[in-house]
């Protein structure tokens, strides 16, 4: 097994940041969640950061599989911070940003988008991923 392929035990500081219990294990689709993206390579993002779950509920619900699909997310004037949604800045969901994460570096759950807004991220991953005819 190659040493990017072999798992590594999390880093004093992943730990530090980590809630017992906190490991989610059935994200939902439109929930907003801080991320540990530690460790990033080249431009890709760092630390931990809010990231929305993009990929549908029966992938994120099942048992055997460890694996979820988010949308990393960047201040700007798109979403509005809510209680609902539990950001504290004017945020956006980068659509060309999108990565398939384990759970475990899911670190706690921040809130949910609205439907509308949902629908947006929807129509911008299919612009983003050229799946509009």
């Amino acid at each position: 097994m190659s040493s990017e392929a072999r798992p590594t035990p999390p880093s004093p500081q992943q730990l530090k940041h980590h809630e017992p219990n906190s490991v989610p294990h059935n994200p939902r689709r439109g929930e907003i969640w801080d991320v540990n993206w530690s460790p990033g390579r080249g431009a890709e993002q760092q630390g931990t950061r809010p990231a929305l779950i993009i990929q549908n509920d029966r992938g994120n619900v099942s048992p055997s599989y460890p694996l979820t699909i988010v949308a990393s997310m960047s201040r700007t004037e798109r979403i509005a911070p809510t209680e609902e949604n539990g950001l504290t800045d004017y945020t956006d969901v980068k659509c060309e940003q999108i990565m398939t994460i384990e759970k475990t570096r899911l670190l706690r759950r921040r809130g949910f988008i609205t439907a509308e807004e949902l629908s947006r991220v929807d129509l911008a991953l299919r612009l983003s991923l050229n799946l509009i005819n």
